[in-house]
């Protein structure tokens, strides 16, 4: 099994942005455990603070690879483009969002990608994507 996880903007500062939200620990290095602990996944991992290299990237896994796990960050309440690019790639998508996006400002309650998700992941820390991992 194949699977990228793909990190929208500023989620390059885990670890060293606002600990008390998304932690102390960078996803470099969690990447690292979540790798030792799925050994019978190939794992890949993207990230990009620019809204089209996170389309580029999709449009390029999403045919090829068993699964994408996303998190958009602030593109997941403004981009009708990245909504768009997951509807249009066969690869199943999970959203991920490391804080509950319904306990912060109004604007992030909504998520524009989810309708076109296979599930979504909100509120449990960087564990979420672990659990994204065991969704497939």
């Amino acid at each position: 099994m194949k699977i990228i996880i793909i990190n929208g903007p500023n989620l390059n500062l885990l670890g060293k942005r606002e600990p008390e939200i998304y932690g102390n620990t960078s996803f470099e290095d969690f990447f690292e455990t979540l790798k030792a602990e799925f050994p019978a996944i190939s794992m890949d991992y993207y990230q990009s603070n620019v809204e089209g290299e996170i389309i580029n990237k999709l449009h390029e896994v999403g045919f090829s690879y068993d699964g994408i796990i996303l998190n958009a960050g602030g593109y997941t309440h403004t981009s009708v483009a990245i909504a768009d690019a997951v509807k249009s790639i066969s690869t199943p998508v999970v959203e991920v969002h490391i804080s509950n996006i319904f306990a912060r400002e109004e604007y992030r309650h909504i998520s524009l990608i989810a309708p076109n998700c296979k599930g979504s992941i909100i509120g449990f820390g960087i564990n979420g994507y672990r659990m994204a991992l065991q969704s497939y």
